[in-house]
């Protein structure tokens, strides 16, 4: 389900928000957003443009850069998950985001992404809506690493991790 058609459901009461559902995303402030118009964001992995978020993510990204390509791509085909952002005026890839899952309980959310030339119209929520809330994702324990976008993911109901949590760095050499 795209995140247009995510968010006619929830004007029509179909879905019900979490409580981590970000204020922007409640049914009375979904009246007008001047990204719908000019963006579409969905989970089509056909529409995934692998060169525009190898690009971005090898050059630009401070996270992850050690991979090669064929990393990357096998990050993607083992994928639970795919959500793109695209420029609707020529249907080019503006954003990305990639998720990890057992499909049960527990996800992974990485290499989130929007382009410098497409910020500011709220891609980055609208990506993380369409990750997050369509079900099953909506019941999934999330994590992700994050170094300077605390604030956006705490609206998603993202924080620092419980006492439980352990995590085991990895070793390259």
């Amino acid at each position: 389900m795209n995140c247009l058609a995510w968010r006619s459901l929830l004007c029509q009461g179909s879905i019900v928000p979490d409580e981590h559902a970000p204020a922007g995303l409640a049914p009375n402030a979904l009246a007008s957003d001047s990204a719908d118009k000019h963006f579409d964001v969905d989970s089509s992995v056909d529409r995934i443009d692998l060169d525009v978020a190898w690009d971005f993510l090898s050059t630009d990204a401070y996270w992850g850069r050690w991979r090669t390509r064929y990393d990357f791509e096998t990050q993607v085909a083992n994928a639970w998950r795919l959500v793109g952002a695209y420029r609707n005026s020529d249907g080019s890839m503006v954003g990305f985001a990639r998720a990890t899952s057992d499909g049960v309980a527990y996800a992974y959310l990485a290499d989130v992404f929007v382009l410098p030339a497409a910020r500011g119209h709220g891609l980055s929520k609208r990506i993380l809506a369409e990750m997050l809330y369509p079900a099953p994702a909506n019941s999934f324990r999330w994590a992700l690493h994050t170094a300077d976008a605390h604030g956006l993911y705490q609206q998603f109901g993202f924080a620092a991790p419980d006492g439980k949590y352990l995590e085991r760095q990895p070793t390259r050499g």
